[in-house]
């Protein structure tokens, strides 16, 4: 009988372990993934400046704001945004402002809704879902947010 105690003891133990470093494991890889397809679509509005300015002003129609405003705004989201979620800092304020940026998008683009490529809104659909579940469940032990909790 002692024996089956201390097994079902480990086995509890291991399945703590397992769902702590796991979960963190998962939401580091979900923090990389979704944080470097926005830096990746910053460091291609950057690396056009013009041809950006002239998408805003002509493609995107971001309410609200003029185009040239959203312009610098919405780069300047893709790429410092992304590096405070890479690093588990600001997490779930970086994935709350990930994900407003996200559904601009979606909003001020409407060719995302061609049928000539499904996949590109089904990409911000699935980048959504992913920034909700950090935004929810925060950026697990592997950030600088748990270790700035602990203190």
């Amino acid at each position: 009988m002692h024996t089956i105690k201390a097994l079902y003891q480990r086995s509890f133990a291991l399945d703590t372990v397992l769902a702590t470093w796991g979960g963190a494991a998962l939401a580091l890889f979900l923090r990389g993934y979704v944080g470097w397809q926005f830096f990746k679509a910053g460091l291609v509005k950057l690396g056009d400046w013009s041809t950006t300015l002239a998408l805003f002003r002509d493609e995107y129609h971001v309410p609200l704001l003029a185009p040239e405003l959203a312009a610098y705004l919405g780069t300047a989201g893709e790429l410092v945004l992304p590096v405070l979620l890479f690093a588990g800092l600001l997490s779930r304020p970086a994935a709350l402002g990930l994900l407003l940026v996200n559904a601009m998008a979606v909003v001020s683009y409407p060719q995302l809704f061609s049928f000539d490529c499904p996949a590109a809104i089904n990409d911000h659909f699935y980048w959504g879902l992913l920034l909700l579940a950090l935004l929810v469940y925060g950026p697990g032990k592997l950030a600088l947010d748990a270790r700035l909790a602990k203190r």
